[in-house]
Parts: structure tokens; C-alpha cells; sequence
């Protein structure tokens, strides 16, 4: 298993020789399934080109808050880039930017992003052995490591100046090999199997119309993408969706009626840790889909409909049922009708939307849940990107069943 597959990382490229390791660094993370952005320092543009890692990353490179040469050019947002990262990679990271790490001298765009990033942050150092050895580097090594940034240490050998000693920035293979080993350790799902539905049904009327809604699958791809960030082997059934991962952990099934979800469900639902339903399916489906295209003969038309089968109530049914984690979307009294809905379909956690929560539903990039156990509980979360979302319920998940 590849554990970079599928990560967002930033790379911070900073002023120094070793600047043109970046290069490699840049394509071997590309080669590992990981999609990379660049962001160089104004001084890191003297030692390594944008062409090449833009080329390499397949992404534009970033140095500036704006492109200066450009009157109308959009802002670099930091925070946002600060959001998109699963992991901020410094290297080299040299003296210079490491004290202004320290002391929060922002003066550039990678600092900004340093900053506002919510991710894992590695830095690898690169000097020349005296700056290295110096007691004002040293005491910033260990303050970075207090601010929980992970320093990735700096080798042995011939330094740019001509002497021999400590202060060779890694190289790309042991960068790679250190961030491995460091995600290995921190994935508390690996080995446990979880499945998750997301995304509409549609439930068809004639061969072209159908029943539906406005669900994007865009949370149940969060918490898909979460979990298996952590280790977990992931069986995603998807309504109709254009959202996507190419995550190697996640194996994806697509449907699209209730009873093919409903059937795809219990065919994999045998040996799963976790069961996660955040699909939004429709309660009803036509009774008679009709075989060709219904013509416009009157000014109405009577759909008889006839009940789906209740794919949360099936399994919380089961004996040996899964960890359970139902979804609930509520107009009114969105509390009252939860805890109730968890009761019913003997779930262990149900995850409540209101529709009257601004930024939440269908459609966002955000949402605004609370978090309901069988025993009543009800914990009340501030609205956050739908990543940050995934994360609090997969914490929540773990912390009650580790």
C-alpha cells in the first residue's frame, strides 16, 4: 500500500542549493499517487525554475500572493491552500525560513501557508555545518518540534562550501521514507474494513426521468477519503455523483436506485468494522417505471409510488451488525427526531443536518452537524469545511471503539 497515494501536499521550496532536490522530490511524490503543488520562496527562484516543477507537478507553482505581472490576476489564498493540503513539505527548509517559523515573520506566501495549515507540517534542513550546529539553529529545531512540526534530519557529507559534515538537506528517497513511516504509525483504522454509502438515488420514472435529489456525495467522500487516510480498507457505494477519489484504499461501487444500494449494501456488508450511511435515498420509488418515455397528453400526471426498502434499518437489524453511523436531515425539531431515528434503526452514532444551519446541506462545501448517540447525547459542532467535518466523525468514531 502506497500511503502517499491520494494525499494533497504542498511542497515549500526555500533559497538554497539544495533547492534543486525539489525537482526529484516533486516527482517522486507525483510517482507515489500524490497530487503536489509548489510554492516557492522570492530567493528559491534563483536556485530552481517554475517551468520545471510546474512541468513536474502538473500543477502552476505559486511565489507570491498575486502574480505581479498581471493587473487582474486572483489572490493566492493561503488559508485556502492551507485547507486543500493533507501535508506541508519544507525542503530545504534553510535557516532563514526556519527562524521566521519560529518567531512568525511572515513575509512570503509559504510562511502564510505555514501559518494558517491545518495539516501535518515536515521540514527538512538544509546548511552548512556551522549554521547547522549553531545554538540559535538548534533552539529552533526544538522549537518547531514543540509547535508539533516534524524536522526530517539533515545528512552527512560534502556542503556547498567545500567541507565535509552535517547539514546535507535528506535526500527525495529519505524524505519519502520518513513521511511513510511517520503515517504508518499514525493510522489507528489500519486493518479494519469499513463501508459507506454517499450521493443521491435516482429512482426512475421512464427511461429518461426519475426521482431524486440534491445530494453531491460530497460528505460521504470526505469521510471516505478520511478514513482511509487512516488505514481503513474502504467500500464506497455511490449514488450518481460526479465527486471522486482515486485513493487506493477506497474501492468504489456505483448505483443508482435505492434497491440497488440497498442490495449492493448487504452483499458487503459481511466482515465490516464500521458501516457509515450518508447517502440521502429517496423513501419512495414509482411503482410501474414506464418502459417508454411518458408523452404530454394532459395537464397532470398521478404517480403512484410504493414505499424503498430502509437500507440503516436493515442493518441495525443485524446481529452482528457493524459499527453503525446513520445521517439525518431535519427541518424541525431536529433533535427530538434524531434521537428517535437512532433509537428505531439501533444506530450507534447518527450524524444530524438541519436544513436551517446556513453553509449546511446539499450542494456546500461546508456543513454544521451534531453529533447523537443512543443514550441521548447530543454534542453541537460550528460549521466547518466538510473535510474538517469527516475528521471530527471519524475521531468520534474511533474514540468509541478504540
Amino acid at each position: 500500500m502506497n500511503l502517499l497515494s491520494g494525499k494533497n501536499i504542498l511542497l515549500g521550496v526555500t533559497g538554497g542549493i539544495a533547492a534543486y532536490k525539489a525537482t526529484f522530490l516533486t516527482r517522486l511524490l507525483v510517482k507515489a499517487g500524490a497530487s503536489v503543488k509548489v510554492i516557492l520562496t522570492p530567493a528559491a527562484r534563483d536556485f530552481v525554475t517554475p517551468l520545471t516543477l510546474s512541468t513536474l507537478s502538473k500543477n502552476p507553482v505559486l511565489s507570491s500572493f498575486t502574480n505581479q505581472e498581471d493587473e487582474n490576476d486572483l489572490w493566492n489564498n493561503h488559508v485556502e491552500l492551507g485547507l486543500w493540503a493533507d501535508l506541508l513539505i519544507i525542503a530545504p527548509a534553510t535557516a532563514n525560513t526556519m527562524s521566521k517559523m519560529v518567531t512568525g515573520n511572515i513575509d512570503n506566501l509559504l510562511l502564510a501557508v505555514y501559518s494558517s495549515a491545518k495539516c501535518p507540517v515536515y521540514f527538512a534542513p538544509a546548511m552548512d555545518l556551522d549554521m547547522y550546529k549553531h545554538p540559535s539553529t538548534t533552539a529552533n529545531f526544538e522549537t518547531l518540534a514543540r509547535y508539533g512540526n516534524f524536522m526530517i534530519p539533515a545528512g552527512e557529507g560534502e556542503l556547498a562550501s567545500g567541507l565535509s559534515g552535517k547539514g546535507r538537506m535528506a535526500e527525495p528517497e529519505e524524505i519519502i521514507a520518513f513521511i511513510e513511516k511517520q503515517l504508518e504509525s499514525e493510522q489507528p483504522l489500519r486493518g479494519k474494513k469499513c463501508l459507506i454509502t454517499a450521493g443521491p438515488t435516482q429512482e426512475a420514472i421512464d427511461p429518461v426521468r426519475f426521482i431524486g435529489n440534491h445530494s453531491t456525495g460530497k460528505m460521504g467522500m470526505a469521510l471516505a477519503v478520511d478514513l482511509a487516510n487512516r488505514g481503513a480498507q474502504v467500500t464506497l457505494i455511490m449514488g450518481p455523483s460526479a465527486v471522486d477519489s482515486e485513493h487506493v484504499m477506497i474501492e468504489r461501487i456505483n448505483v443508482k436506485s435505492a434497491q440497488e444500494m440497498y442490495d449492493t449494501v448487504h452483499k458487503h456488508i459481511k466482515g465490516q468494522d464500521y458501516a457509515i450511511f450518508s447517502a440521502a435515498v429517496a423513501d419512495y420509488r414509482p411503482a410501474k417505471p414506464a418502459d417508454q418515455k411518458i408523452k404530454k397528453h394532459s395537464e397532470t400526471l398521478t404517480l403512484e409510488l410504493v414505499k424503498n426498502p430502509d437500507i440503516l434499518a436493515s442493518i441495525g437489524a443485524l446481529q452482528d451488525k457493524p459499527f453503525l453511523v446513520g445521517f439525518a436531515l431535519e427541518s424541525e425539531n431536529e433533535v427530538e427526531h434524531a434521537f428517535a431515528k437512532a433509537k428505531n434503526k439501533n444506530t450507534d452514532l447518527l450524524i444530524l443536518n438541519s436544513l436551517r444551519d446556513e453553509g449546511a446541506g446539499f450542494g456546500t462545501d461546508t456543513n454544521k452537524i451534531t453529533i447523537i448517540d443512543r443514550s441521548g447525547t447530543a454534542a453541537v459542532f460550528p460549521i466547518k469545511s466538510k473535510k474538517m467535518v469527516a475528521k471530527d466523525i471519524i475521531d468520534e468514531i474511533i474514540k468509541r471503539t478504540s
